[in-house]
């Protein structure tokens, strides 16, 4: 790993809008604050009405914090990927520090859902998920911001806009207003794990 980077360097790379993704092809990790930026309101969430069906079922078991580097590496786990091995130490050395965290989803004993993400003050920035089962991800997901609604997040970064995330119910703002909440959110004292 890099003198440069460190798990206290990201912390205030995130403080002030900034996140990291790796270059697919070198490796290397370049940090961003795109403008517009994508945020998902906590009450405006989208639940697609099949998504409402597969939740009836309770078909998935949700634990939080039990494979944090699993998931990462499953997210990690495909053709084109930004989240490189120094990126999994990095995240992994914030999940010991307690500020990053998964939300997984289980079946019958196996992972097959999940997604991380790192938690300051009153704002989460979501980074990656990863499915193997159909809406594991997504439940997942909900069962994020139930979370952050209990605990009295008051923002969630969705970095990009994509039609995945948009479906989620992103909209995009301003890179200055969401600075601005960025700053008030920072200053909550929230509390994503126990």
């Amino acid at each position: 790993m890099s003198d440069r980077l460190s798990a206290e360097f990201l912390l205030v790379a995130y403080q002030q809008g900034y996140f990291p993704m790796a270059d697919p092809e070198t490796g290397e990790i370049l940090f961003f604050s795109p403008d517009p930026r994508a945020i998902i309101p906590l009450d405006a969430v989208h639940i697609s009405r099949s998504l409402r069906q597969t939740l009836r079922k309770q078909l998935y078991e949700i634990r939080i914090n039990t494979a944090f580097e699993a998931v990462m590496r499953e997210c990690a786990n495909r053709p084109n990927t930004w989240i490189s091995p120094e990126m999994i130490a990095l995240y992994t050395e914030l999940h010991h520090m307690g500020y990053a965290h998964s939300v997984e989803s289980w079946y019958q004993g196996q992972l097959v859902g999940g997604l991380y993400g790192v938690a300051l003050g009153g704002a989460f920035f979501g980074e990656s998920m990863f499915s193997r089962m159909p809406d594991a991800s997504k439940v997942a997901f909900v069962a994020l911001i139930e979370r952050l609604r209990e605990r009295g997040f008051v923002l969630l970064d969705a970095q990009y806009s994509n039609p995945h995330t948009q479906r989620l119910g992103a909209i995009e703002i301003p890179r200055s207003e969401f600075l601005a909440r960025l700053r008030a959110a920072v200053r909550l004292h929230c509390r994503f794990a126990d």
